[in-house]
């Protein structure tokens, strides 16, 4: 059954996703970027590390919505279709606001309420991240990856260095 509901929830997110494109996203520039040039980049970049996860997940850059899949790679999130959702919530807990994010919180609880424990740590840490939804990430391609993101996710820096001292 759960199965099921997964399926709808991604045949949702698909079909939504088009349409907000279509009639929400009309006037953003895409980035033009391949896959090919995001990997011909440093090796300590963000743009490079964004090529990986494309390539890892067989996926290329939506138009419109790349920051999308920037978000993966800066938070960890996979693609599944509770990590999707997760995904929204952490945004929401760093005060990115969309109507789209608004449906796919409510529909993402109702449909796998399951997961709920797993949206509150997701809404929890967004909260606790400064603040990342703002960046233009074309932009942000260049910088050192690691640097970046220990710099929105303090935490993890907090865990390593108590995960080095036990």
């Amino acid at each position: 059954m759960i199965t099921l509901r997964k399926n709808f929830f991604s045949w949702l997110f698909d079909t939504t996703q088009r349409i907000y494109v279509r009639y929400f996203k009309k006037h953003k520039r895409a980035w033009n970027i391949t896959t090919k040039q995001l990997l011909a980049m440093p090796t300590t970049s963000f743009g490079y590390h964004l090529g990986c996860f494309l390539k890892e997940n067989n996926y290329t850059l939506i138009d419109k919505v790349e920051r999308h899949d920037a978000y993966h790679l800066l938070t960890g999130y996979g693609t599944k279709v509770e990590d999707e959702i997760a995904l929204q919530f952490l945004c929401f807990g760093n005060g990115k606001r969309t109507p789209y994010m608004f449906a796919a919180l409510l529909l993402g609880t109702l449909i796998l309420p399951e997961y709920l424990s797993y949206y509150v740590k997701a809404y929890k840490r967004g909260k606790n991240a400064n603040c990342f939804h703002h960046f233009e990430y074309k932009d942000i391609l260049p910088i050192n990856f690691e640097q970046f993101r220990s710099t929105i996710f303090l935490e993890s820096k907090k865990s390593q260095t108590a995960h080095t001292l036990n």
